[in-house]
């Protein structure tokens, strides 16, 4: 991949520079922990008389006057070689790890010596050790200190979650909350970081899995504090509008964003072809629309033309009635975008958030949901991620039943796809998908951007495609007066699946229109289109502003109502490999003007998928009502003859 214009080459000499440093700070050094609270790990002597911890001289002036707790050399070279103790000699992902974690504290440390560069910091240091720093500058000298030290532990930990990615295993590991992150300047802050990395080896890691798997939670526990720090800290911008590149290691740092290995899931799934989907017109075609919108993702600018020129579907909920084809319509779309990525030479990742996922440990389901998004939001790669059965996931808020865990799906769901943090690249897309949309919460659904009606076969003819479909081969029954597929012909049965919105499918909405329509006449006008948008809000208090947004996203994305051609994706040089600007310029000249049409057809589309989903939300809660009711008056009623 090459490099984006901002990025600044980080040079091998300027890591390797550092190296004696890291490997000093991996064989010991004194630590007096301030925050955390180190646990008394034993540990095995090589031999009588031996032990495995020697005393250090501190390299860190000045932590005399602060020691809390008595001190103790901090030796994570020979925590990680004694590790397992059956193998005196160090095994292959020891080193592996060893070797990592001095590349990944070079790395933070050559960072942190440009930040210093760049910022003044560098200058202030000097004149502060000659004994010369202003004291008006002091509180600026702190600041910058802090905010090195928050930068050396961000790209510290980032490296060192990186590098080890490939190494992982199905081992994992829960290593808590990190504590010693001390924000005193960059030295200071690896000491601490050590000292906790050194604890949590002696008691996570007794074999070798298991030390890959402690070293990596940590890393990516550390960031996520340093994040959480450093959205608050001053002048970090240096560092947080400037990205630098590791070309040995493939590794870029951008800001406090995770780096990711740009890898791609294997998959097992059984891929469908489109014309095995039956039925299922709209959504069939919005799905493979979305899948090629998803190929013209830039991997240099790190954005996808349609995310900015608009029509871009980042979330969107497949709904409909069990067996009508959901499942179908997932392994269709995955498979379309695993074929174009592969003549692409594109990583490609899809994954599902599934059960599997809720956890009875506090925390742990909102951690799941949250790597699931993190990996298919992944900017070095292709990226679908599916909810399935999203109702039986995500809890609806003050529902009784729903559990701890499914809140945490729920929050952690809310806050990617519509958060303040969100930033929609283009280069992947989320599909939910539920045979209930009414049991899930209120505001994840209206985060759909998208609305997937999966209603299955309708026509005859689909219902004659379907049978022979899933007959198979191996028979010798004619197939009789009826052309094959020929009414799964996507162009034909979308005009016709459109226009059909021209007025609402819903009796509630149906209500509305007319009368919106008999009074104002006919919508063509943007006051006539609010008035009827007013008028739905008023008939449901849940049609709220951001319907209003996913709305207009559809229109927008009927503006963009054309296939980009085949030939694009089967020929990556005639589209894919072309640089943003002529993808946007080439984008461009396909777009259609948009109509009032356009607009009242996407109105009674969404609106009519919230009344579907609020009548039968409605009617299943008066349902359990009244059993609720019936329930109560029996039990009165026994009650009373047990008294009698």
């Amino acid at each position: 991949m090459s490099q984006t214009s901002d990025q600044m080459e980080l040079r091998e000499a300027e890591i390797t520079a550092h190296y004696p440093i890291a490997l000093a700070l991996l064989q010991g050094f004194d630590h007096a922990p301030r925050i955390g609270k180190g646990e008394a790990v034993a540990a095995t002597e090589k031999s009588s008389g031996i032990g495995t911890r020697r005393r250090f001289r501190t390299t860190t002036p000045g932590l005399v006057t602060r020691r809390t707790t008595p001190a103790g050399a901090v030796q994570v070279m020979a925590t990680i070689e004694g590790a397992d103790a059956d193998d005196a000699l160090m095994s292959p992902v020891q080193a592996t790890v060893l070797n990592a974690l001095r590349r990944s504290i070079s790395i933070a440390l050559a960072v942190a010596e440009n930040y210093a560069s760049v910022s003044g910091l560098g200058d202030l240091k000097r004149a502060n050790l000659e004994g010369a720093l202003p004291a008006a500058r002091k509180t600026e000298f702190a600041e910058l200190l802090a905010a090195e030290a928050l930068i050396t532990l961000y790209v510290f930990a980032n490296a060192t979650s990186y590098l080890l990615s490939s190494h992982q295993s199905e081992v994992t590991v829960e290593v808590g909350e990190v504590e010693e992150v001390l924000a005193d300047n960059g030295q200071t802050a690896l000491h601490g970081a050590l000292w906790e990395l050194d604890q949590d080896i002696a008691a996570h890691a007794p074999d070798d899995a298991h030390l890959v798997a402690a070293v990596t939670a940590y890393a990516e526990a550390l960031m996520e504090k340093v994040a959480l720090r450093a959205a608050n800290a001053p002048r970090l911008a240096p560092f947080t509008t400037a990205s630098w590149r590791v070309e040995a290691d493939d590794f870029t740092v951008q800001g406090f964003s995770p780096a990711h290995k740009a890898k791609s899931t294997t998959l097992t799934m059984t891929f469908k072809k489109p014309h095995e989907v039956v039925g299922n017109h709209i959504a069939k075609y919005q799905a493979l629309r979305l899948s090629k919108m998803l190929m013209a993702y830039d991997f240099e600018r790190r954005l996808n033309p349609f995310a900015e020129l608009g029509g871009f579907i980042f979330t969107f909920m497949g709904d409909g009635k069990p067996g009508t084809g959901k499942t179908t319509l997932i392994q269709m779309m995955a498979g379309l975008l695993n074929d174009y990525c592969q003549v692409a030479g594109y990583p490609f990742r899809y994954q599902n958030l599934s059960t599997d996922n809720i956890d009875s440990y506090q925390g742990k389901s909102g951690q799941n949901a949250k790597a699931f998004i993190n990996n298919v939001l992944d900017p070095a790669a292709i990226g679908f991620g599916t909810i399935d059965d999203i109702d039986q996931l995500a809890g609806k808020r003050g529902d009784r039943q729903s559990s701890a865990g499914q809140l945490e799906i729920t929050a952690v769901l809310m806050e990617s796809f519509a958060g303040a943090n969100t930033v929609v690249r283009g280069n992947c897309t989320f599909g939910m998908f539920s045979n209930y949309p009414e049991n899930v919460d209120d505001a994840l659904r209206q985060r759909a951007g998208a609305r997937f009606l999966v209603d299955g076969p309708q026509t005859r003819e689909d219902y004659i495609d379907i049978l022979y479909l899933l007959m198979g081969k191996n028979h010798d029954i004619p197939v009789g007066a009826h052309e094959v597929f020929s009414a799964q012909e996507i162009k034909q049965a979308v005009s016709a699946s459109f226009a059909s919105h021209s007025r609402p499918h819903e009796a509630g909405l149906l209500d509305v229109f007319d009368r919106v329509q008999s009074d104002i006449g006919d919508l063509d006008t943007i006051a006539k289109l609010g008035a009827y948008l007013k008028a739905i809000q008023e008939a449901d208090e849940r049609f709220t502003g951001r319907a209003i947004k996913n709305i207009t996203d559809a229109v927008k994305v009927r503006a963009m109502d054309f296939e980009l051609p085949d030939e694009w994706m089967e020929n990556p040089e005639l589209f894919l490999f072309k640089d943003y600007d002529a993808k946007a310029a080439m984008i461009g000249e396909l777009r259609v003007p948009i109509t009032t049409e356009m607009v009242v057809q996407e109105i009674n589309r969404y609106a009519d998928s919230e009344f579907r989903y609020a009548d039968k939300s409605d009617e299943v809660a008066i349902d359990q009502m009244v059993r609720d009711f019936g329930r109560q008056e029996e039990a009165k009623k026994r009650y009373l003859e047990g008294k009698g």
